[in-house]
């Protein structure tokens, strides 16, 4: 009984401002529950993972009990990478995205070592991880020192937004962003963007924290979400206020089918997603034809 009223509680509160946040007017947008200016979110957002950078991965392992790892295989195991590939991964300062591509295309290379097309193509192969926050890319450059790849060329490392990328159209054998659409203030122009950097046959994949539609279960992720998570990060991060951001910018985020939606509205086709965990999770996948 307690436990029913304590989440309808917290059903009724979160309602609230999911309808109180969906009445922002034309030069405004959300950040979680506020209403802010379009103007000012990036800087807001911004702020946020200059917060939380050092202690990132960390906070990803206590949230997800580890999960975030195997999530991420899926993602990399969906883009099937390959040696010469031009791939750019949006929002991926800490490189645990990148790290994974480079890795299954090393090993790649050692299942067929003596071909020496392979090789040379290796030396093609550049993963791009862009990011517009440079205190995130700094963790990701240190983390590369530590794995024995910061003289790696096929690693490189951009500051850039994903609303306006400085690459070439037609360029991008893939795309990945993982964890990072939802903080962007115009998704559209996101995947936009996404779409005109790609070649044709070229692979777009979100990885993104989504909506979870079974009703206990959905019970149970948001008390969790809204009663441990800030804690936590209050705890381990010394930031209550960033970890309430991130629960509420989930709730703010479109739907499964709507974000598909928006992803073939951008121009993708074969678009699909796949629930993980009962829909915390969701890969979504399209491609350029």
């Amino acid at each position: 009984m307690a436990f029913r009223l304590v989440t309808r509680n917290l059903r009724n509160r979160i309602s609230f401002k999911l309808r109180s946040a969906s009445l922002l007017h034309s030069h405004a947008t959300s950040f979680g529950f506020k209403e802010v200016r379009e103007e000012d979110k990036s800087q807001m957002v911004g702020k946020v993972f200059s917060n939380v950078a050092s202690n990132y991965d960390l906070m990803n392992d206590f949230m997800s009990a580890g999960l975030h790892r195997l999530w991420k295989d899926r993602l990399v195991s969906k883009l099937s990478p390959f040696p010469g590939m031009k791939h750019l991964d949006v929002a991926g300062g800490t490189g645990d995205v990148a790290f994974r591509i480079l890795e299954s295309i090393n090993s790649i290379r050692h299942r067929a070592l003596q071909d020496t097309i392979n090789d040379d193509l290796r030396e093609e192969t550049r993963i791009y991880v862009c990011d517009i926050n440079q205190n995130m890319l700094n963790v990701g450059k240190n983390r590369a020192l530590e794995r024995g790849l910061g003289e790696d060329k096929s690693l490189v490392w951009v500051q850039g937004d994903a609303e306006t990328l400085s690459f070439e159209d037609n360029s991008m054998d893939g795309y990945s962003i993982a964890f990072g659409i939802r903080n962007v203030t115009h998704i559209e122009k996101a995947l936009t963007e996404a779409y005109r950097v790609l070649k044709r046959g070229g692979r777009f994949l979100c990885l993104e924290l989504s909506h979870v539609e079974i009703p206990v279960f959905k019970e149970l992720y948001d008390l969790y979400s809204f009663s441990v998570i800030p804690r936590l990060g209050e705890a381990v991060a010394g930031d209550r206020e960033s970890y309430q951001y991130l629960v509420e910018s989930i709730r703010r985020f479109p739907p499964q089918e709507r974000f598909a939606s928006m992803i073939v509205d951008a121009g993708f086709h074969k678009v699909e997603y796949e629930n993980l965990v009962g829909g915390v999770v969701a890969i979504h996948s399209g491609l350029k034809i």
